[in-house]
């Protein structure tokens, strides 16, 4: 089995993927296969078989028809389905890596005991901006085994992070394809979080580039056709994480307003999806924080029509 798979989701994005392509050629660490999958590019095709004939590893490419289409949740889950490789690194299709990226990776997974690496699911690290600046918090220590909710609400780490997991865990928690839109990544990690541990490294490996087409810009100009993904991870933290609450009560008063926020944006687009939260606490929070969520709707609402 090959060690890793290096997957790369991509729609029209053939002028930046060099830097992913030239980044992989300086690998020191060999053992890994490149698999594209492609959400219905132009010209993508036509430059990845010019690199498929050229390279010294493997490049799979995978086109999805227009039946097949879904944003990157969807290729996401291909990309999981088809890897060959045991550990599965999601490599944006604009961003940059340090030649020893792999090679760092591989060493901090192999020194988790024997005995103990069932219960992890990967290792992550730090990213740096196009200007060498960290990207985000760094972790409590230089090596940290825990997981993505401690390290979220009790240590306040935040900011764009890069790291790899098992390709057998993701397989079990696969992004829902029946959402409309994008689905926050946060849905999927948090549940990982619940049963598998991570290795956090405080070594940036990855220039993480924010261009002007990227999903996460792209998702902030339009609210409203994201609505459904956002509102279920909004309800998915102040259902399932309430347990962290006093470590930051701010973050979980504002996920309860962005709850009633998306809610309303959903309500107005597709009228026939409803996701009411469950439990007191968590329908006590909604309603607390419904007042400054409906001010974000309206602040959404004017900003559009602008």
């Amino acid at each position: 089995m090959i060690t890793f798979t290096v997957f790369t989701p991509t729609y029209n994005r053939a002028h930046l993927l060099s830097r992913v392509y030239n980044s992989l050629r300086q690998q020191t660490f060999r053992d890994f296969e490149w698999l594209i999958v492609d959400d219905g590019s132009d010209d993508t095709r036509t430059v990845v078989e010019t690199w498929q004939r050229e390279a010294d590893f493997p490049i799979r490419y995978i086109y999805q028809k227009q039946q097949e289409r879904g944003y990157k949740k969807k290729a996401f889950n291909r990309g999981v389905k088809e890897a060959k490789g045991e550990l599965f690194l999601p490599w944006d299709s604009d961003d940059e890596a340090v030649p020893h990226a792999l090679e760092t990776f591989h060493r901090h997974w192999m020194t988790i005991p024997d005995d103990l690496r069932s219960k992890f699911v990967g290792v992550c690290g730090l990213c740096v901006d196009e200007k060498g600046r960290i990207v985000g918090d760094c972790f409590p220590s230089d090596v940290f085994d825990s997981d993505s909710l401690e390290v979220r609400h009790r240590y306040h780490v935040d900011g764009e992070k890069w790291g790899f997991s098992r390709t057998d865990v993701l397989r079990e928690f696969p992004f829902p394809e029946d959402v409309s839109g994008s689905v926050p990544e946060g849905i999927v990690w948090s549940a990982i979080a619940k049963s598998f541990k991570t290795r956090f490294i405080n070594e940036a490996l990855r220039t993480y580039y924010m261009e002007p087409d990227s999903t996460s810009n792209i998702a902030q100009r339009r609210i409203g056709q994201h609505s459904e993904g956002h509102t279920l991870w909004a309800r998915s933290v102040i259902e399932n994480e309430l347990s962290w609450f006093f470590y930051r009560p701010g973050w979980f008063l504002k996920m309860a307003a962005n709850y009633t926020r998306f809610s309303l944006h959903l309500h107005q687009n597709q009228p026939q999806r409803d996701y009411p939260v469950r439990g007191w606490r968590s329908v006590f929070l909604v309603f607390l924080m419904w007042p400054l969520g409906y001010l974000l709707y309206r602040r959404d609402v004017g900003r559009a029509r602008a």
